[in-house]
């Protein structure tokens, strides 16, 4: 879709990410040809032709940070299952 949208930051590639798993490719470049601009159009303009406000770079950086403590949490569990394990094997053991 950069081929079609100017795209000039992380924050932009995260908004054009959630634009299109929310509206689809189709509608997104139905959308940039609609504007009929010589140039790719930015993506603010794009969202403002649509009616669509993105989520903020704070609610990105909070979907991420949720993300990553929820695959933090899972490596801990991971782990004391197996610190868990380690001791009753070596009483099985003995």
């Amino acid at each position: 879709m950069e081929h079609l949208i100017r795209v000039q930051n992380d924050y932009d590639r995260q908004v054009l990410a959630w634009l299109r798993g929310r509206i689809g490719d189709a509608a997104l470049q139905n959308a940039v040809h609609r504007l009929a601009s010589p140039r790719k159009p930015y993506l603010s303009t794009l969202c403002r032709s649509l009616g669509i406000r993105p989520p903020s770079r704070r609610q990105f950086a909070a979907e991420t940070a949720r993300i990553h403590r929820a695959v933090g949490d899972s490596y801990l569990a991971r782990i004391r299952e197996i610190l868990a394990r380690a001791p009753a094997q070596e009483a099985s053991r003995q």
